[in-house]
């Protein structure tokens, strides 16, 4: 027994290095490596209890799948049929269009519970469907999808700054039941609205100008009307107008009916006559024409020609037999300024082709000048649909008839704006307007002012302020003489229809003969006011009236526009 309590007592001896082993580490071991630790084995209770906690752990997640899947399978299976979840569109606003008085020519308004965009609306008054155009809206197709996820600018500013104007789309998840219920959405991202656009239009103006167009179409048997009115100074054009036009509703709704009778009308209300209308000028070329002589040298202004009706010119041919041009009556002796007055048609043959001792231009600089002054090229005015024009000369005469050579008949009668001569409304208005700036060569803007750079910029076209003002650089002496003849149309000549008593205006009118048998004319009137400091330039024109049109031509319509500008608009005159 002794020897039994020995051993049991040298068991449980302690040895030194044990006892020292946590307050020191004499011997150096890398404890981070575990060194000199006295390992113990797991208890083999603590075994045991994970082994039950993951068996329980084990039978509830079985227990919860036989439940879902074979106990209420029905019931969660009729709740995954009936339950969708789908990525919506969320659309974003149009940009608005303003005039320039901040008055909305285009804007939204709320559509029925159905449809998740907003409608488009235009002003209702007449006179601005070439100019704001109208939209396509989202297109679904026969599932119910957006393939056409945007509205679309089909015309005019809607369609010329349609990046703009529309935004961007947002997106959301929606969860939805077979009744259509919404059980849950959330929005993935935010629409973004479309940027604003302020016009140069005065919409007052506008629908006055059309109604004045309107009104002169229907009296005088005209088929058609365009007019404008543009800033002298900085080119914002301030009304642009065609009559007759479509209503851009009836292409928001797809009214088919509608829509084919403007397309097969011969009056082509769809045609923006103001920027595509190619029109034969006549007389409204003149001035060019006695700047260029002016320039040249091949006349002074004060210098007299004898009109008595018409000039002959023997024939290159048939020597005994005289090609003869008429003027449109026996104006007697006329200077240059007399001659603009009247609008002298013997004048301009002897200036532009010569006659006797009178040294005319000749084609090449006719072209020359005309063509300075942008006549027949784009104005690159923001507006979709923009054409050039022709300006006749020698190789365009080859090329258009069979390779005929050029004559000098030619040249009188594209001096006063006849032959192939093709312009459109929009080229007259800008020329005019560098008449009476003195030689500032201007592009026509119909965005307001320096407002809107970097909407500009987004377009891909030029901001305001990086267009460049083309210098024509010729002695102001000359466009005061053609500023005097000018006025002298008004007080005494063709334009005085526009003698009014409250603003000076100067005007140029003119008239081309049209069909085979002449039967219709193109009138037209161009000018500026105030005379002392021109602030505004215009053109009017009348499309295919009968040539007995009588005491009716374009002036007419601008009479009525500028007397209702006296009492409506007196700002635009100087009238305050």
């Amino acid at each position: 027994m002794a020897k039994f309590r020995k051993i049991k007592r040298h068991a449980l001896e302690v040895e030194p290095d044990e006892i020292f082993l946590d307050s020191q580490n004499i011997p150096n071991f890398n404890v981070q490596q575990f060194e000199g630790r006295l390992e113990k084995p797991i208890p083999k209770r603590i075994i045991i209890f994970l082994g039950f906690f993951f068996i329980i752990v084990l039978l509830t997640f079985f227990g919860k799948v036989m439940v879902l899947q074979v106990w209420e399978n029905d019931k969660y299976s009729s709740i995954s049929q009936n339950i969708s979840l789908a990525k919506e569109i969320i659309f974003a606003e149009r940009g608005i269009i303003y005039d320039r008085n901040n008055k909305p020519l285009g804007w939204n308004e709320a559509n029925d519970n159905t449809i998740p965009y907003s409608k488009r609306t235009y002003i209702k008054e007449p006179g601005f469907s070439h100019v704001l155009g109208y939209i396509s809206y989202p297109i679904k197709d026969k599932q119910g999808f957006y393939w056409q996820k945007d509205f679309i600018g089909k015309d005019g500013i809607e369609k010329k700054f349609n990046s703009i104007l529309r935004g961007e789309n947002g997106e959301k998840l929606r969860e939805v039941n077979v009744r259509g219920e919404v059980q849950s959405e959330n929005v993935i991202y935010k629409p973004e609205p479309g940027e604003n656009i302020v016009l140069s239009i005065d919409w007052r103006l506008q629908k006055e100008f059309y109604n004045s167009i309107k009104k002169l179409a229907e009296n005088a048997s005209f088929r058609a009307g365009s007019g404008i009115i543009m800033d002298t100074e900085n080119g914002e054009i301030i009304a642009l107008t065609n009559y007759p036009e479509y209503d851009p509703n009836s292409f928001l709704v797809g009214d088919n009916e509608k829509i084919t009778k403007f397309l097969n009308d011969e009056s082509m209300p769809l045609l923006n006559r103001a920027i595509a209308g190619l029109y034969t000028p006549g007389s409204i070329v003149k001035p060019y024409i006695a700047i260029g002589a002016l320039n040249e040298g091949i006349i002074d202004p004060s210098k007299k020609i004898l009109s008595t009706g018409s000039i002959s010119i023997p024939n290159q041919y048939f020597p005994n037999l005289k090609s003869v041009f008429y003027d449109w009556k026996a104006h007697g002796w006329v200077d240059m300024r007399e001659a603009l007055a009247v609008s002298s048609n013997v004048y301009f043959y002897e200036i532009g082709g010569g006659f006797e001792d009178q040294v005319g231009l000749g084609i090449n600089r006719i072209f020359k000048y005309v063509k300075l002054f942008g006549l027949g090229d784009k104005t690159g005015i923001d507006l979709p649909g923009e054409i050039g024009g022709t300006v006749p000369s020698p190789d365009w005469k080859k090329k258009n008839f069979n390779g005929e050579s050029w004559r000098v008949g030619d040249t009188y009668n594209t001096t006063i704006g006849q032959y192939g001569f093709q312009v459109t409304p929009i080229q007259m208005v800008r020329a005019v307007a560098v008449i009476a700036n003195n030689g500032k060569l201007l592009k026509p803007k119909i965005i307001l002012g320096e407002s809107d750079p970097e909407q500009l910029a987004i377009e891909g076209l030029p901001t305001v302020a990086s267009v460049p003002v083309k210098r024509i650089n010729l002695d102001e002496s000359y466009y005061k003489v053609i500023h005097e003849g000018m006025r002298k149309a008004v007080t005494s000549g063709t334009a005085t229809k526009l003698d009014v008593p409250f603003v000076k205006i100067a005007a140029k009118t003119g008239s081309a003969q049209l069909g085979v048998k002449k039967q219709f004319i193109n009138s037209w009137i161009t000018g500026f006011f105030p005379y002392d400091k021109p602030k505004y330039a215009f053109v009017v024109l009348m499309e295919r009236g009968p040539s007995q049109a009588g005491i009716f031509s374009a002036a007419n319509s601008m009479e009525d526009l500028i007397w209702w500008m006296s009492v409506n608009t007196p700002e635009y005159l100087n009238k305050l």
